[in-house]
């Protein structure tokens, strides 16, 4: 009886994984992409734009400018009153938000499904007609400093990425955050905001997502009327400087007020997100870290209690991705301890094949991502974005999980031999700031 039903929980979700997303894509004559979803099991749609803008497409005198976009866009437009955007959203039965990386910025609504129009005459709104002035400016200024200070600047370890990305590039623009530094923000004239907006917020650099409750041929003719008019911007030319090889381990040293535990950070400079070595990293992390049954949870916080907290992560970018193992020490133990303890893991990974076992759980844990990501409108409208923007290639949404899948032991041991070595990272530690060392 049991076995019955682990069988019935089980089978909807390899249902699910087979269930392919259907899709049309099209681009309009001035370059914006189009891609439409149909699902018209509930009443809902979600427009969406991505522009192909984040923190590295910055200089580095003014970094900061594409996170305070995500912001400055929704301050208004010429048809939309300035401070009423989030009141015709809600007042139509619909939320919305916007969200940046270092590659891309991505904004979206959600509505009911009447609501089509509303959502699509917005985004061409805020693409064609923005309204960029110094009061908004000024506003927007203050709410990225607010944003910063909660985040950042007075959250426990809130900057532990950045000091990892300034020691671990050092010509590259990833080396620098995403929400910059304030007083390049400060710095900045109205002329250079007006002139990153031209430069970046046009439509031959945006992919356009609806997807929901739609008709595909009304929803064509609607996506000509409001899109279809807005001229192509000019041809943005990208020439990220390249980083030298790590060759030998990068020390460093960061301090926090905001902690009084420490932390030790590996962390390794590894291929961008494309690249099926980055996939197999994301098999790596899953396996040392996702869930208490993790191999560095499992011996380092549970057997051998030497750890507060530990995990390792593959922060995949376009350019290049950031691999970090961390650890907090429990009791007496030290940085060095953890550091010892965590690369014998790594080592055990390079030296033998995960078991039969692991791989398996690997692989479900896998596959239980994937399905989730894209188990709503939203998470689908976002998916379809993304892997043409960032990874040209659409289709993926069907068939990253393929990839995954086709990932052998083999391959998880040699990517582990060819970027997770002592001479090829940065070990940063993360020390609570005192009188002393502040001075």
């Amino acid at each position: 009886m049991v076995k019955k039903i682990t069988l019935l929980l089980f089978c909807p979700l390899f249902l699910c994984v087979a269930q392919s997303v259907s899709f049309e894509e099209y681009d309009l004559n001035n370059g914006l992409h189009v891609i439409l979803h149909q699902d018209n099991n509930a009443p809902v749609v979600t427009t969406s734009v991505m522009y192909h803008v984040g923190a590295k497409d910055e200089q580095p005198d003014r970094t900061g400018f594409a996170h305070f976009f995500e912001h400055l866009l929704f301050e208004g437009t010429e048809n939309i009153e300035r401070e009423q955007w989030f009141s015709i959203v809600t007042e139509n039965g619909g939320r919305n938000n916007a969200n940046t990386t270092d590659d891309r910025t991505y904004y979206y609504e959600v509505f009911p499904s009447n609501n089509l129009e509303l959502g699509l005459w917005m985004e061409s709104e805020r693409m064609l007609h923005p309204i960029i002035n110094q009061i908004g400016i000024e506003t927007q200024n203050e709410v990225v400093k607010e944003e910063k200070r909660l985040r950042v600047d007075n959250q426990p370890y809130g900057k532990f990425l950045e000091n990892v990305k300034k020691n671990l590039f050092s010509k590259h623009p990833y080396r620098w955050t995403t929400i910059g530094e304030m007083e390049h923000l400060d710095a900045a004239t109205l002329d250079e905001f007006l002139a990153f907006n031209k430069k970046f917020y046009v439509p031959n650099n945006a992919v356009l997502v609806v997807a929901g409750d739609i008709d595909i041929s009304s929803t064509k003719k609607m996506v000509q009327e409001y899109f279809g008019d807005i001229p192509r911007g000019a041809q943005i030319e990208r020439n990220y400087e390249k980083d030298d090889p790590i060759t030998e381990t990068i020390s460093a040293t960061a301090y926090d007020s905001n902690i009084q535990i420490p932390a030790v950070i590996n962390a390794y400079r590894t291929p961008g997100f494309s690249e099926r070595d980055s996939r197999v990293l994301d098999m790596i992390s899953t396996y040392l870290s996702d869930g208490p049954s993790s191999k560095l949870y499992k011996k380092l916080v549970d057997e051998k209690k030497m750890a507060l907290q530990t995990g390792a992560f593959n922060i995949s970018q376009e350019e290049y991705s950031m691999y970090v193992i961390f650890g907090l020490p429990l009791g007496e133990n030290s940085l060095d301890d953890l550091v010892s303890e965590m690369d014998e893991e790594i080592v055990k990974i390079q030296d033998q094949l995960i078991s039969e076992r692991d791989y398996q759980k690997l692989q479900n844990k896998i596959e239980n991502g994937f399905v989730n990501s894209n188990a709503s409108i939203e998470g689908i409208a976002n998916s379809l974005a993304r892997y043409y923007m960032l990874y040209d290639d659409t289709n993926l949404i069907n068939t990253e999980i393929d990839i995954y899948r086709s990932i052998t032991r083999e391959e998880i041991k040699d990517v582990a031999h060819k970027y997770l070595n002592p001479n090829q990272r940065l070990v940063l530690e993360y020390l609570p700031e005192t009188q002393e060392n502040e001075l």
